[in-house]
């Protein structure tokens, strides 16, 4: 871990203004699988012994967009926080690069906490998590996993294990529907080996076809506009490897959520069309530190970065509440 070496862009090239009330500074650490991640921490001018929120999503996006806008705020709020790029992604470290795993993934946010543990300025008993839409699901799953993660919140949240095995709404819930996916992803298994190259899935469709379903419209006005575009971004260019989706047809990462002791809070929009993601999800939650807060008329992507529809006020009083 003393050698980690990633080329780190200094620039400020978030897709959101920098804040003068917090610091901001660059860390590098590893997770146990020796795949360095790169970060940006949001930190409080002063304080030590500070409470800490590892941040991370969405699903195909770097910590230049909404984790860190999520994790400034929260820092300005008070809280030392932390926004990093997953393994095989924006600057961290991995090869092959464009890949996701549900378990080194999950390992991600574990090792973001294995950082946040050992830092001087924060109290290793107060240290929560928050996930953004796919990393919403991590976050569940690094919370059913490691008891040092005090208090987790999931923002706009999918269960990527459930849509890539069911399909959206579990419509293509079938051992048939199944079966037909892995022999499509093994098949280009097979091609991409003997190409020697990885075929990327396709990011976020460009141009936008008329009869594009709504929630597409949603994630084009976010990832494909000055907005939300970012030039390390999976969905604002060409998107996952195709084979990526493989590992998350079997391996669902909410098996053990029900047995979470720490405190959960689910946020999502009323008029999200990933919505029954949260209201499950609660269902399999057990105990009384466990909130589902429904944002009324908002979409998905309003909890990427409309500051004055995110609840930042109730994520802050929540972990004010845990973490302390």
């Amino acid at each position: 871990m003393d050698k980690i070496n990633l080329p780190l862009t200094e620039a400020w090239d978030k897709t959101f203004a920098r804040s003068e009330k917090v610091l901001h500074e660059k860390a590098v650490f590893c997770n146990r699988y020796g795949i360095p991640l790169a970060a940006d921490l949001y930190l409080p001018k002063s304080g030590d012994a500070l409470a800490a929120v590892a941040v991370c999503g969405p699903f195909g996006a770097v910590k230049e967009q909404c984790s860190g806008l999520y994790a400034q705020i929260l820092a300005e709020r008070g809280f030392f926080t932390l926004a990093f790029d997953p393994s095989f992604t924006g600057e961290s470290g991995g090869d092959v690069r464009n890949v996701a795993s549900p378990d080194i993934n999950t390992e991600d946010f574990c090792a973001a906490v294995d950082f946040l543990s050992v830092h001087p300025r924060v109290d290793p008993a107060k240290i929560g998590i928050l996930g953004i839409c796919g990393w919403g699901g991590m976050a569940l799953n690094a919370a059913a996993i490691d008891p040092r993660i005090k208090a987790t919140v999931a923002s706009t949240m999918y269960d990527m294990t459930r849509v890539n095995a069911k399909g959206y709404f579990d419509a293509e819930d079938s051992a048939e529907a199944r079966m037909e996916k892995r022999r499509t992803l093994a098949a280009q298994r097979t091609e991409d080996f003997r190409n020697g190259t990885y075929l990327r899935a396709g990011g976020v469709v460009d141009p936008l076809p008329p009869d594009a379903p709504f929630f597409v419209k949603d994630y084009y006005d976010y990832y494909k506009t000055k907005r939300g575009y970012h030039v390390r971004s999976l969905n604002s260019n060409a998107g996952w490897n195709a084979t990526s989706a493989l590992s998350f047809l079997n391996q669902p990462i909410l098996a053990y959520a029900n047995e979470i002791e720490s405190a959960v809070l689910l946020v999502h929009g009323e008029k999200a069309h990933s919505c029954y993601f949260s209201r499950d999800a609660f269902r399999l939650l057990r105990g009384d530190n466990k909130e589902l807060l429904i944002i009324p008329g908002a979409v998905h992507t309003d909890l990427y970065d409309r500051v004055e529809i995110i609840p930042f006020g109730k994520i802050e009083q929540f972990y004010k509440t845990y973490l302390k």
